[in-house]
C-alpha cells in the first residue's frame, strides 16, 4: 500500500551508456523520435535528453559530417603543411648558421632536426658554392661598418 509521500519519491534510472546517448540524440536529430517519444521509449526522462541533446550534439554532428576518408584527406593536407613549414623554417636555420659560422641547432634542438639542418648546410654548400656567396656577404657587411665609420 502506497504512503501519501511515496508519490514524491524521485524515480530512479539505470545510468545509460555513450553509446545509448548518442544514439537517442541522433534518433532524434534525424526526426526519427521527438524528445517525448524518446523518453518514452528510453524511459529516460526528457529533461535528460535536452541535457543530452546540448552536450551530444555537436559530437554526433560532426561524426556523421565527416567521413573517414574525409578525415584522413583533411589530416594529409595538415601533415603536408606542417611538414612544408618545418622543411621553410629548417632552411632559415641553415642559412643563418652559414651566414654567422654558429651551430645553433646542435644545442638547442633534437639530434634528429640537427642532423636535418646539417645535411641542409652541406647541400647549400654543393649546390650554389654558397662559400662565396657568404663571402659576399661579409664584404658587404664590412663595408657598411667602414661606410658607418667614415660617417662618424
Amino acid at each position: 500500500m502506497k504512503t501519501k509521500n511515496e508519490h514524491w519519491l524521485k524515480k530512479s534510472y539505470q545510468k545509460a551508456t555513450l553509446e545509448t546517448k548518442l544514439l537517442v540524440v541522433d534518433q532524434i536529430l534525424n526526426g526519427q523520435l521527438s524528445r517525448s517519444a524518446a523518453s518514452k521509449k528510453y524511459d529516460i526522462p526528457r529533461t535528460t535528453i535536452t541535457y543530452w541533446l546540448r552536450k551530444y550534439s555537436t559530437l554526433v554532428q560532426q561524426n556523421i559530417g565527416m567521413s573517414k576518408n574525409d578525415q584522413i584527406k583533411k589530416l594529409k593536407e595538415k601533415i603536408e603543411e606542417l611538414e612544408f613549414v618545418k622543411d621553410f623554417q629548417q632552411d632559415i636555420i641553415a642559412d643563418m648558421e652559414l651566414i654567422t659560422g654558429v651551430d645553433m641547432s646542435k644545442k638547442s634542438l633534437p639530434k634528429t632536426l640537427a642532423k636535418e639542418i646539417e645535411q641542409k648546410k652541406k647541400n647549400r654548400l654543393k649546390e650554389s658554392g654558397s662559400m662565396s656567396v657568404l663571402g659576399l656577404v661579409n664584404k658587404l657587411s664590412t663595408k657598411d661598418s667602414k661606410h658607418n665609420k667614415n660617417n662618424k
